[in-house]
């Protein structure tokens, strides 16, 4: 095998570890994503291989920035402070390793949950505001993983042209 074989499967490898992270986040997401096409751009180095690298590099940033501002925006919005996004951070990966496959989710759910309820004492509220910062997290994940799914694209192709055309 050659070294732009090599190279090419590992990148390829590594963007699908990276799509896979945008929506497990304990995985390196876009950022593998982007580092991953930059290494393959250095290696074979031929002009669609740079073009797609380009094309990568905008979309991750673009999912990146559109991700943060989303999600951002909705909730400041709810006024949902950074602690209570912390603790259900932190409640997330306690639930990762106690409860197998869904521990993740259920953390962050929880563990959201409960800051808010602390923060409010009013489960109602607290249950709203929970919610809103869930569907503004679950919106962002999808545009993020959008542009990444698309950025995979633009890598098949380039190596599709790279090695066969």
């Amino acid at each position: 095998m050659t070294l732009d074989i090599v190279t090419t499967v590992l990148a390829g490898a590594a963007i699908l570890v990276g799509c896979v992270g945008i929506v497990v986040p304990v995985l390196p997401g876009s950022i593998l994503i982007g580092i991953a096409a930059l290494i393959w751009a250095l290696v074979l180095g031929s002009a669609p291989v740079w073009t797609a690298f380009a094309v990568i590099a905008v979309l991750v940033a673009l999912g990146m920035s559109a991700s943060l501002i989303l999600t951002g925006r909705r909730l400041k919005a709810e006024q949902v402070p950074n602690s209570s996004l912390l603790i259900g951070g932190l409640l997330a990966i306690v639930g990762f390793f106690v409860i197998p496959v869904v521990g993740l989710l259920v953390g962050f759910v929880a563990g959201l949950y409960l800051a808010e309820y602390l923060r409010r004492r009013d489960a109602r509220a607290a249950w709203d505001s929970s919610w809103t910062a869930i569907k503004a997290a679950g919106i962002g994940i999808a545009v993020e993983f959008s542009c990444a799914a698309v950025a995979a694209g633009a890598f098949a192709v380039a190596t599709v042209i790279h090695f066969f055309v």
